[in-house]
């Protein structure tokens, strides 16, 4: 039984190069699970953990039909409810929405029996805020960040030159793919894409 890798099956969404590029994003379903508080906090853990717990969950509902997939690559969407640069307002305020991507034929009926069966096995209080979601972010720049998520910065700033230089504008939520694991990583060597919604 082959397994349905989507980094592979949209490889221009899951790769990126240094220089910023355009590109578009079709609508697509994912796990995602919402929260606010500082990204080294233990919300922010446990809603990591939840959401990880409900991928693989659904994934073994699916596995049991033949329809075998690789859990994908967390990725996060990230704003602020402050007026002002988003990075001058403090961590704790910042807003997150995680996420990993399922393929299209997973639906929310199946996603609901497989957080309830994770529930029973885990007993995560966050899984009952894991939800099944599309989005759609359709025209996007993306860039390739490499290094400590605290040097970020930099590489936005490349972004924000390219997109003015472009004659767009901002038309959603900055959006991270995590294409690294920290645990095992050298901060020198993480890697992220970085994704901005344009217009």
């Amino acid at each position: 039984m082959s397994k349905t890798d989507l980094t592979k099956v949209h490889r221009e969404l899951y790769t990126a190069k240094v220089k910023p590029a355009l590109l578009f994003v079709p609508a697509g379903h994912y796990l995602a699970i919402t929260g606010k508080g500082d990204p080294d906090g233990p919300v922010f853990a446990d809603s990591t953990q939840a959401l990880y717990t409900a991928a693989y969950s659904v994934k073994n509902v699916y596995k049991q039909s033949t329809q075998d997939f690789t859990v994908s690559k967390l990725e996060g969407t990230w704003w602020v409810e402050q007026e002002g640069y988003p990075l001058d307002v403090p961590r704790s305020e910042w807003c997150w929405q995680l996420l990993i991507r399922m393929p299209d034929y997973v639906v929310n009926p199946v996603v609901q029996q497989a957080l309830k069966a994770a529930f029973v096995k885990k007993q995560l209080s966050l899984l009952q805020q894991v939800s099944l979601i599309t989005l759609a972010e359709g025209k996007s720049v993306q860039v390739l960040h490499t290094g400590p998520y605290s040097e970020e910065p930099a590489t936005l700033a490349i972004m924000e030159e390219f997109i003015r230089k472009e004659g767009l504008a901002y038309n959603g939520r900055h959006h991270e793919i995590y294409l690294s694991d920290p645990r095992k990583t050298a901060p020198a060597k993480m890697k992220t894409i970085l994704r901005q919604p344009v217009k």
